[in-house]
């Protein structure tokens, strides 16, 4: 009774009153519990503290859900210029991908050059026969009708015919523009031999 009680007092001075050089010596400190040092991490992140991307990056990873979730949102205000890099490493690394959804939505937070070539490639890989991770896949999707960027269309119509992918696919097609409309050369050498 007497550790938990002590535990609970150190969460709450770790997340009320801990200033910045004691939660950086807190993710140097392999002695500490796991939450510590994920409370560190979340609050220097979010304050916008270098230190805490290291460790932050690593939680995007984790098997926890909401840890992933944690440090996604830390990393989306930490504004470090590594986070896309690293979020794209992570979200296009097959050995790790039954984790990759966080990294997929920070991705698609952060609208960085390296989101959409990330969220294609690891969409791409999901549109095989009995692919475990549909939820994976389903952040892709999401993802790349936010960023509405003309280069997903062939990868997310693919994605239509897939099973469990069709609607959520429809729908991010419809928020990304049609290709322009062009001209047949025939048309184009007709108009520039009547011009002038």
């Amino acid at each position: 009774m007497v550790e938990g009680e002590r535990a609970v007092e150190e969460c709450e001075r770790l997340a009320r009153t801990a200033g910045p050089e004691e939660l950086a010596g807190v993710l140097s400190d392999p002695g500490r519990p796991l939450w510590a040092r994920e409370l560190a991490a979340y609050r220097l992140g979010t304050a916008k503290d270098p230190r805490a991307f290291e460790t932050l990056v690593l939680f995007l990873n984790h098997r926890d859900p909401q840890r992933c979730a944690t440090a996604a949102q830390a990393l989306a205000a930490l504004g470090d210029p590594r986070t896309a890099r690293a979020a794209a490493a992570l979200a296009t690394n097959e050995l790790r991908v039954a984790y990759a959804g966080q990294a997929v939505r920070l991705l698609t937070t952060l609208r960085a050059p390296e989101s959409v070539p990330a969220l294609i490639a690891t969409l791409e890989r999901r549109l095989v026969r009995n692919d475990p991770y549909r939820n994976v896949a389903l952040a892709c999707v999401a993802g790349l009708g936010v960023l509405g960027d003309r280069r997903a269309r062939r990868v997310l119509q693919a994605a239509e015919q897939h099973p469990g992918l069709g609607a959520a696919a429809s729908a991010a097609l419809a928020r990304i523009p049609a290709p322009r409309n062009r001209r047949p050369a025939e048309l184009r050498k007709k108009e520039a031999g009547t011009g002038g």
